[in-house]
């Protein structure tokens, strides 16, 4: 497939940063990401990068609340770890009753406050869950298993979540019923090589999806069809992406763990409005 947008549009939009993987907006049109000896790091819009906090472990996916705390998912602590805006350490979970945590990977909140986050399971094992950490702290087994399910994304309509699974390169959906309980999953697109990572709405339903072994990021419309986005075959500007997040200022931003920078396109598309950024 032929790339719907040159990699010469890309551009490096911050740089120093250690592999990193998470990235997510504030309300402010701050970015912050982690890094893989536990860094958080702040990144303005003129893309200066502050280390606000430096927690041990490895960072996986952050997340914003709508309060503008900030969740991580700690791959080494093998924790889901709320911070402040300034690093300080509010709560952490490693289990949800007698289930520990293995892999936590990457977590989205709806608008009541529920945050949806994976737990990986064991690499080609298909023994990963989807957990949910409850508005009054509880932690539930949500649905599951799946095969090493990674990046999430809610619909526009939060009534289903969309699953990456990445040794399936694939994306399934899965329904939330109206009483918080999980639906009968279904592929909604397949062929996502290789190893699909994270994913995220623009504003008209399309799911973007980048691929960590391909250094592909592909478009899914709301039917399921797949299209080539973007491809850098020396994998150095989109190097190993891990997650996209849809900045106000019309761009798209990608996290590049095999490199040290977020790179970014402007792309023509706005993106569906996340808990943290409304």
């Amino acid at each position: 497939m032929r790339p719907t947008i040159p990699l010469d549009r890309f551009e490096v939009f911050a740089e120093g940063l250690d592999h990193p993987e998470g990235l997510a907006f504030d309300r402010e049109g701050i970015l912050w990401a982690g890094g893989e000896q536990g860094q958080v790091y702040r990144i303005d819009g003129k893309g200066r990068v502050t280390e606000v906090a430096r927690l041990g472990g490895f960072h996986l996916g952050v997340t914003v609340s709508a309060k503008q705390d900030l969740f991580l998912c700690n791959l080494l602590k093998h924790t889901l770890v709320q911070i402040d805006r300034k690093g300080k350490v509010l709560n952490s979970w490693d289990r949800a009753g007698s289930y520990r945590f293995r892999t936590p990977n990457f977590a989205v909140f709806d608008s009541d406050g529920n945050l949806y986050f994976s737990d990986s399971g064991e690499w080609k094992k298909n023994d990963g869950h989807i957990l949910v950490l409850r508005p009054n702290g509880k932690v539930e087994m949500f649905a599951g298993p799946f095969a090493f399910p990674n990046g999430l994304s809610l619909s526009a309509d939060e009534r289903t979540l969309y699953v990456v699974e990445s040794t399936a390169d694939a994306v399934t959906s899965l329904p939330i019923r109206p009483d918080g309980s999980a639906g009968k999953p279904r592929k909604f697109a397949r062929n996502l090589h290789r190893v699909p990572d994270g994913c995220g709405f623009d504003d008209k339903g399309n799911l973007y999806v980048t691929t960590y072994a391909s250094d592909d990021i592909y478009k899914v419309t709301p039917g399921g069809k797949v299209s080539l986005f973007a491809h850098d075959p020396c994998g150095t500007m989109i190097a190993s992406p891990t997650n996209v997040v849809f900045g106000s200022d019309g761009y798209m931003y990608f996290a590049n763990l095999s490199r040290w920078h977020i790179c970014r396109v402007q792309a023509g598309v706005k993106g569906q409005l996340l808990a943290g950024e409304r």
